[in-house]
């Protein structure tokens, strides 16, 4: 069981029960309405990226990061169970960067979230932004719970993933502004079906943007990019 978000899976089934206590619940909202006040103070738009493990958000964002270099001011909060290996090869871009270790929990809250905004508001010598990127835990399903103060949602699946994710985490997919699809430079190795992915996501959120991204190979690369440099002005 996940302490923080109360996640139990039935050892005898393949079926799993989320529960999660509203008192929790509140106070991360709370939480996150104050975060979302901070952010503002701080002159951002922030964009909560959820996904899988080995999804490519890390990778999505060196690449990124290259392609707005003075051009927009960008930190980063990096969220992982452990160690510091994302925010290094953020650093390595010369992007203010802060490492969030959950110590064992599944995803990152608004409290925590708040201590790495502060963090990395000392980075700066204005303490503004124009854009803060908060890369989540490697996960499906708790992170979509939890508001963290964001402006924008945005979930990733890969194409190694397979295009079935829509269906099978609905929750992560109603609450979204953005699905991303990445490593699509893979699709002639894989059996992944856009089609089926863009509709079955579309039918969970009708509002839903979607782009697709293969960033090693600069795929959908200039479409993301505007759609970020767009951000701050909605």
């Amino acid at each position: 069981m996940c302490d923080t978000c109360g996640c139990h899976i039935n050892e005898h089934t393949d079926t799993k029960t989320v529960e999660v206590h509203e008192s929790l619940l509140a106070a991360n909202r709370e939480q996150a309405r104050k975060n979302r006040a901070h952010i503002e103070a701080m002159g951002a738009v922030a964009v909560n990226m959820i996904s899988s493990p080995g999804s490519g958000k890390t990778t999505l964002l060196e690449h990124t990061l290259d392609r707005l270099a003075g051009k927009m001011k960008i930190g980063v909060i990096e969220g992982d169970i452990e160690t510091e290996r994302d925010a290094d090869r953020i650093r390595k871009k010369g992007v203010p960067v802060v490492q969030l270790t959950t110590g064992g929990a599944c995803h990152l809250d608004a409290p925590l979230v708040h201590k790495g905004l502060h963090a990395l508001e000392h980075q700066s010598k204005d303490g503004k932004f124009d854009l803060i990127f908060i890369e989540n835990v490697g996960n499906l399903v708790c992170p979509a719970t939890f508001d963290l103060g964001e402006h924008e949602r945005i979930i990733l699946v890969s194409v190694p993933e397979g295009s079935d994710k829509p269906a099978k985490y609905p929750t992560t997919f109603h609450g979204a502004d953005t699905f991303v699809i990445t490593k699509i430079d893979l699709l002639k190795y894989f059996d992944f079906s856009l089609d089926e992915a863009r509709t079955e996501a579309l039918q969970l959120n009708s509002g839903l943007r979607i782009l697709q991204v293969g960033a090693p190979a600069g795929l959908g690369m200039d479409d993301w990019i505007t759609y970020l440099q767009e951000l701050p002005a909605r």
